[in-house]
């Protein structure tokens, strides 16, 4: 039932994403004028695609967040959920920063080639292009979502890996607050890409922390604030049972 399960899902967002295509292809021509709408409608149909399989979202701030300011999202990964689960968190437009493999997906495709950023990490000039647009979108006040484990891991129950210090070091360049965010149980409702163990219907907790201050720091400080976000993520995640 779960190898079904995942079928339906897959289903359910190819439907909604065929669905807002023509809307889609039309912002698309311009995304820097339609970047917010191209973020919108992204954030419809993740809602849409996993509630109509029984999949939803439960969040827990531990402080309010003023959304209105650009961050680096940051969360440990494993499950391709955790995209929904971000872009359903926040409703203010923002952008991913991913793997370049994901330009070939049919759905995140068009995302990565209109308001995302792919990278390719077996390149130093690729991901200083990469980078360098970061840090344009976060100065024109847009947030982006990088999860700086830079990968799911092939053990299961799944585990934290060490952090890349890239979204450290753009967080300190463009003096942007850093949320920490821990994705509970995604893996158990859909682990990685759901082709080994399925899915199955659930709630996904999310915990959002209160940001972290950047402004004050040196780019000297960037490793001691990847391993201060390692610490704290895995923290909140052994005291749930997340591992």
């Amino acid at each position: 039932m779960r190898k079904v399960h995942r079928c339906l899902y897959l289903a359910s967002v190819l439907v909604f994403f065929a669905l807002f295509y023509p809307l889609l292809a039309i912002l698309a021509r311009n995304p820097e004028r339609h970047f917010h709408a191209i973020a919108r409608c992204r954030r419809i149909i993740g809602f849409l695609s996993s509630a109509c399989v029984g999949i939803f979202y439960r969040f827990r701030f531990e402080t309010p967040i003023d959304w209105s300011h650009p961050y680096i999202l940051c969360s440990n990964h494993t499950s391709n959920l955790d995209i929904t689960a971000m872009v359903v968190l926040c409703p203010s437009a923002f952008s991913f920063m991913g793997k370049i493999e994901l330009l070939d997906n049919p759905v995140t495709g068009l995302f990565f080639k209109t308001i995302d950023i792919p990278l390719n990490r077996q390149s130093k000039i690729s991901a200083f292009k990469a980078f360098k647009r970061a840090d344009e979108y976060l100065s024109k006040g847009r947030s982006m979502a990088i999860f700086p484990e830079g990968h799911i891991g092939e053990e299961y129950p799944p585990y934290l890996y060490d952090f890349k210090n890239g979204p450290f070091r753009l967080a300190i360049e463009a003096q942007a607050p850093i949320i920490p965010i821990i994705i509970h149980n995604a893996w158990k409702i859909f682990w990685d890409d759901g082709k080994t163990h399925g899915s199955r219907p659930g709630i996904i907790d999310i915990e959002v922390l209160k940001p972290i201050e950047t402004a004050n720091l040196q780019l000297e400080q960037a490793n001691q604030i990847r391993d201060d976000v390692h610490q704290l993520i895995k923290k909140h995640w052994n005291r749930t049972g997340g591992l």
